[in-house]
């Protein structure tokens, strides 16, 4: 396996967030293949960097590697882009041209805000994915080329599937292996190694001394939201650095270069990550109510077997939809009938009440043991992504070795 620390000197990657460490080594991993790769994250996070360390580890490191920004390019001439034209195809068109994907045959395509495309180039791109066939604007031709594609995008796919901008199928084609680049905020530890960084290019630059940051000012630049990511962090080291006199900052100066500061801190930040835990608490607590729907039946079964005189014996886990958990755990209210006294002793039994964190800590507790510590297959049992449930365990101090 490729030394991360190398990596990130060669393309100028800088921290030691074990977030943006499980990214790159994705990136390693899938580079020797031929895969598709779908990049996400937020837009400023530095995206364009792993298609980068793709091609550059990859077999096809010696030919074309070429960058294709698809929200730059105008609707009416990105097909002419991407597959090339013939002569007089369309008005200005006076010679015949190569289009991307025919200058790339044998390389990497690098295509960013890939949800930008319009859907007629769409159909274009899924068959080149799916046989690698083109045809240049304005010819009836079929030529065929052999490159890896590598996309990236800020928006949410699914989101854009149902609103019926972008298609199905080609998203399963791109996302064969998907990389998740993370947010500014999600790496704190690595804000105040970039922001350092950038004061330094700055001052060599211009030739001036840097820019340092006292205690205060770095605790308020490692707490803030960062909308922008890494993009808005380089904006303000530069800004500071040009404007302000005193190369010493204090949090009352960074405060001005910091917009919203208060409001950016709460919903802005927080309301993504809560709407993931509510999703999350949720899932979780449909597991517990299956599992104590589950128990509660086993037990009743057994009880009545033994008073019957019949010996106890297994009985096989059913399989419950989320209809099940509609009454499933009765109220004071509810009178439980003459031949259900069994379920009712074990339901009314007064058991400890538990905190939501208890439920989810037990929950994720079972996940990781029944998967021998496997975070991964651990995750898709709790129905979250691997990153959610990493920042669960370090939130409820779980040991994922257990």
């Amino acid at each position: 396996m490729t030394d991360l620390t190398s990596v990130k000197q060669r393309f100028g990657i800088i921290g030691n967030s074990e977030l943006l460490d499980r990214a790159l080594e994705v990136a390693l991993r899938v580079a020797p293949t031929d895969l598709s790769v779908l990049v996400t994250g937020e837009s400023g996070v530095g995206k364009e960097f792993f298609p980068q360390v793709i091609h550059a580890y990859s077999a096809r490191k010696h030919n074309k590697y070429i960058a294709v920004n698809c929200g730059a390019i105008p609707e009416g001439t990105i097909d002419s882009e991407l597959f090339g034209h013939e002569k007089g195809s369309f008005t200005g068109a006076t010679d015949s041209r190569k289009g991307y994907f025919e200058e790339a045959d044998g390389g990497t395509i690098f295509l960013d805000e890939v949800a930008e495309l319009p859907l007629s180039t769409q159909v274009r791109l899924l068959r080149i994915l799916q046989t690698g066939e083109f045809m240049r604007v304005g010819s009836a031709k079929v030529q065929k080329t052999n490159v890896r594609v590598v996309a990236a995008t800020n928006n949410n796919l699914m989101q854009s599937i149902t609103a019926g901008k972008f298609r199905e199928d080609l998203y399963y084609r791109l996302n064969t292996v998907p990389i998740t680049v993370p947010a500014l905020r999600e790496r704190p530890e690595d804000i105040y190694l970039l922001f350092r960084k950038f004061a330094s290019d700055v001052a060599v630059q211009y030739r001036m001394p840097a820019i340092t940051l006292d205690a205060d000012a770095r605790s308020m630049l490692e707490h803030y939201g960062w909308r922008g990511n890494i993009r808005q962090l380089k904006n303000v080291a530069e800004q500071i650095s040009a404007v302000e006199e005193s190369r010493v900052i204090t949090a009352a100066i960074l405060a001005k270069y910091l917009p919203d500061q208060q409001q950016t801190s709460s919903p802005s930040v927080m309301g993504a990550a809560r709407m993931e835990d509510m999703n999350t608490e949720r899932e979780l607590l449909y597991k517990v109510l299956f599992d104590m729907r589950n128990d509660i039946n086993d037990l009743k079964r057994m009880m009545t077997e033994m008073r019957m005189g019949m010996s106890p014996t297994a009985v096989p886990t059913t399989e419950h939809t989320h209809h099940d958990v509609i009454g499933l755990l009765p109220t004071k209210t509810q009178s439980a009938p003459a031949d259900d006294y069994v379920e009712s002793e074990v339901v009314d039994d007064q058991p400890r009440e538990l905190t939501k964190a208890d439920v989810q800590r037990e929950q994720i507790i079972r996940a990781l043991r029944r998967h021998n510590g496997r975070r991964k297959d651990a995750a898709a049992e709790l129905f979250m992504s691997e990153r959610t449930l990493y920042r669960k365990i370090k939130e409820l101090g779980i040991d994922d070795k257990l």
